[in-house]
């Protein structure tokens, strides 16, 4: 980590994030192997040398791999809307259309951009202190002037800071039931407070959005095991479970057998 709003990240296996809520936009640059993003709508492969926009209210899955015999690095820059409030008030930039929907945002690289990343490198080591915040401020400041100056349609992701209105609850459910988010993040992505959530769920779905999770999250994982052949350990953080335990129990409890000992169906 350089701060706390600039993190640089290195694994050496492949890693499925628990990361399902994108809270603030997160702008990216692949040093070394290969993102892939799933937002239940699409898949999006961010690869070594690119950039990326990651938009914020999104809801995504996101698999780290790295290359062979090798790491994978990123750096990453959040832009959380505090910051970006402050920004447009003091450089002028406003939204003046309609943004995108797409959880990413791919970035074609340019050597202004390139040239940014290799200079965040003298920072990587240094200890976090007031003065050092000050001038990672700054950095992250550049690193929206660079964005708009190579980027200019950026402004109307960056500087679109309103909040997510109410829609098909039906249809956002059945999209994202897989997503292990809280009640109150499904009320908040589909413009609901935590009460109206539960009580328009109740009235669709005849049931408590608990118990309605949990059924098709092991109706998914069952199809998954026994259509696809995938193993209980590829399945269960897949369809938003937290830990292969609970999910055991779970699906036995259901289906009134393990789900280590169901063979693969025909």
């Amino acid at each position: 980590m350089i701060s706390p709003n600039i993190l640089y990240s290195c694994y050496v296996t492949r890693n499925l994030s628990n990361e399902q809520f994108i809270p603030e936009h997160i702008f990216l640059y692949q040093f070394s192997g290969s993102l892939l993003i799933n937002d239940a709508e699409k898949e999006y492969s961010v690869q070594t040398g690119e950039f990326c926009l990651a938009r914020r209210n999104c809801l995504a899955k996101y698999t780290k791999i790295p290359p062979q015999n090798g790491e994978y690095k990123t750096i990453s820059i959040r832009l959380d809307q505090s910051f970006l409030k402050d920004f447009s008030k003091e450089y002028g930039f406003k939204a003046d259309m309609p943004s995108t929907e797409d959880a990413l945002i791919n970035i074609q690289s340019q050597p202004l951009l390139l040239n940014y990343i290799q200079s965040l490198s003298p920072y990587f080591d240094l200890t976090t202190n007031g003065k050092n915040e000050q001038m990672l401020l700054i950095k992250t400041k550049e690193a929206v002037l660079l964005l708009l100056k190579t980027n200019p349609e950026l402004k109307n992701i960056l500087f679109d800071f309103s909040e997510p209105g109410k829609i098909d609850l039906e249809a956002f459910m059945n999209r994202n039931f897989q997503f292990n988010i809280s009640m109150e993040r499904f009320g908040y992505m589909s413009g609901r407070s935590l009460t109206t959530f539960k009580r328009d769920f109740k009235k669709i779905f005849k049931m408590a959005p608990g118990r309605w999770l949990l059924q098709k999250r092991l109706q998914q994982a069952y199809y998954l095991i026994t259509k696809k052949g995938l193993k209980p350990s590829e399945v269960y953080l897949e369809v938003g479970f937290e830990d292969i335990s609970h999910f055991s129990r779970s699906f036995t409890k259901e289906f009134g057998v393990a789900p280590s000992r169901i063979t693969l169906l025909n």
